[in-house]
Parts: C-alpha cells; sequence; structure tokens
C-alpha cells in the first residue's frame, strides 16, 4: 500500500483521444485517496511519434504506467518485457505497469467488458451472439462473452482470415462455446438470429463516425452493446433505441477496465461506484456535441 500523498503519473496513448474520460476517473480516484495526480494525453495523432519512442518517453519520466487504447493494442506487444496471463490469452495489452525497469503488459478490457455487461444488462440471452470486430478490443470481448457463458459466438471483421483466427482461438479455450467466423452478417441473422449484438470495432467513435453493423437488420427482441464510449450514444445505439432494443453503452466497460488499471497503477483498490460516478460527470471541453 502506497502512503498518502504518493503522486500518480500515468497516461493513455492511442489516436484520437482527446474527448476520453479516462483521465478525469484516474485523478479523481486518486485524489480521492489523498494522493496527487495527474495523467497525460498521448496521442500520436498531435505527438507525430512512434509508438516506441511514446513509451520510452513515459518511461523515462517517470510515469506509472500507461492505457492503451486503438490502434496500438497488439502494435505494443514486442515492446514489452512480461505479459499477464490474461494478456497472454488474448493477445492485446491495454494496460501497462513500468516497475524496476522493466514493462509489463496487462489486459483489463476483458474483465471490464464482462462485468459491464453483468451490470449492464442483467439477464441478457446468452446463448447466440454476434460480434463485429476480431481486433485487439475485439478479441478481449469475445473471450470474456465465452466467460459469460455464450454457447454460439459469430464473428464478423472486415479481414475474414482474423475473424476466423479469432474463432478458432475461442474454440480451443472455451469448450462450451462454438465459435465461428461469418462473412455474410445479414444472411446470419436472417436464418439464425442472435439474442444480441456487440460492436467491437472503433466504429462510431467521434474519429471514425459511423457504424459497423447494419442498422436496418437489428429487432426488438435483439440486445445491442457497443464498446466506443466517445461519443456515449453511438450512432448503432440510436438506431437500436429506435427499434426498442435493450442497449449497453460502452461505459461499463470503460469504467471497470479503469478500475483494473487504477490497481495496476497504484496497488491501492479503487472504488468502482465512485470512478463511474466521474465518468457520469464528465464534459467534454473540447466538443460539447459528444458526451
Amino acid at each position: 500500500m502506497r502512503e498518502s500523498g504518493e503522486t500518480l503519473l500515468a497516461g493513455l496513448v492511442g489516436r484520437g483521444i482527446q474527448l476520453s474520460r479516462t483521465p478525469a476517473m484516474h485523478v479523481a480516484e486518486a485524489e480521492s485517496q489523498g494522493m496527487h495526480a495527474a495523467y497525460q494525453l498521448l496521442d500520436a495523432d498531435l505527438l507525430d511519434r512512434p509508438l516506441a519512442e511514446i513509451l520510452d518517453a513515459a518511461e523515462m519520466m517517470g510515469f506509472s504506467g500507461l492505457n492503451v487504447t486503438y490502434p496500438f493494442k497488439i502494435e505494443v506487444l514486442p515492446l514489452l518485457d512480461t505479459l499477464s496471463t490474461n494478456a497472454k490469452s488474448v493477445g492485446a495489452v491495454n494496460t501497462i505497469a513500468f516497475r524496476d525497469g522493466r514493462r509489463f503488459g496487462h489486459n483489463t478490457d476483458l474483465w471490464g467488458f464482462a462485468e459491464g455487461l453483468r451490470r449492464g444488462l442483467p439477464g441478457a440471452a446468452l446463448d447466440h451472439v454476434l460480434q463485429f470486430g476480431a481486433g485487439g478490443a475485439g478479441v478481449a470481448v469475445a473471450h470474456a462473452l465465452a466467460e459469460l457463458g455464450v454457447r454460439q459466438l459469430s464473428i464478423v471483421d472486415v479481414d475474414p482470415e482474423r475473424a476466423a483466427t479469432l474463432a478458432t482461438q475461442i474454440a480451443h479455450t472455451h469448450e462450451t462455446c462454438a465459435a465461428v467466423a461469418v462473412e455474410d452478417a445479414a444472411a446470419l441473422i436472417q436464418s439464425d438470429r442472435p439474442d444480441g449484438i456487440v460492436n467491437a470495432t472503433p466504429m462510431g467513435m467521434a474519429k471514425l463516425p459511423g457504424t459497423a453493423v447494419e442498422t436496418s437488420l437489428l429487432q426488438p427482441t435483439m440486445w445491442v452493446a457497443d464498446i466506443v464510449y466517445f461519443p456515449l450514444e453511438t450512432e448503432l445505439l440510436r438506431a437500436a433505441r429506435a427499434r426498442g432494443c435493450r442497449v449497453l453503452p460502452g461505459s461499463g466497460m470503460a469504467v471497470f477496465q479503469a478500475v483494473r488499471a487504477f490497481e495496476l497503477f497504484t496497488g491501492r483498490k479503487a472504488d468502482p461506484i465512485r470512478m463511474k460516478a466521474t465518468f457520469d460527470a464528465f464534459v467534454p471541453s473540447r466538443d460539447p456535441a459528444h458526451t
């Protein structure tokens, strides 16, 4: 346990991250525990530096750690010394802890998404889920869905080979989950309607507007989850609400992955209720149109 008054210095590395609520959550939680806190946005779009240089600079400046987001969750792997069990199984890292001259990679997205779905969509049917996206976040989401008890997981990706690789990985590591890659989502929905749909792609972000899911395919009996949280109400979720679907915004995953990341940075337990309150109270100063 660190002594009160210690400083937390951390950051987020990614692209198009200026609307992120992550800094506010970490700073508020640290200060509520008597710590001094500074959290920097290391936006590769603005810094125009390679990922390796950004990590080197953060480590040299004494950062406790970094959160990692789109598009670096897989690219960062060879730049680390050690991977946690979750990071190894997922094959992606969203949290780095700097300690004793070494870089420790973790994946808190898996637990973050699972906990967000448990609390945000209680009782959601999990017989068949259709997931869009098999990239860094998508791998964590797929593992989370399998651990939650999804019996059939259909995976769509712009890269069919990547979807097939993820489906094989899930099928091998989770015996109770039949995972398959799908190329025609519309045909699947018509022939074997899923209980839920998850967007695990970056589509819908302020930087990447639009939706990976053809919204005309949505039906009121489905639940729809999105991992994007800026903006909180994505085009996909707006369409899903309009069609009468239960929806799960990306706030749950964002909060709970941050809870675990804070603990990795500081060695202290975080208060998820308090961090959720900070998330909900956040008002971006750069663009009032986004929540």
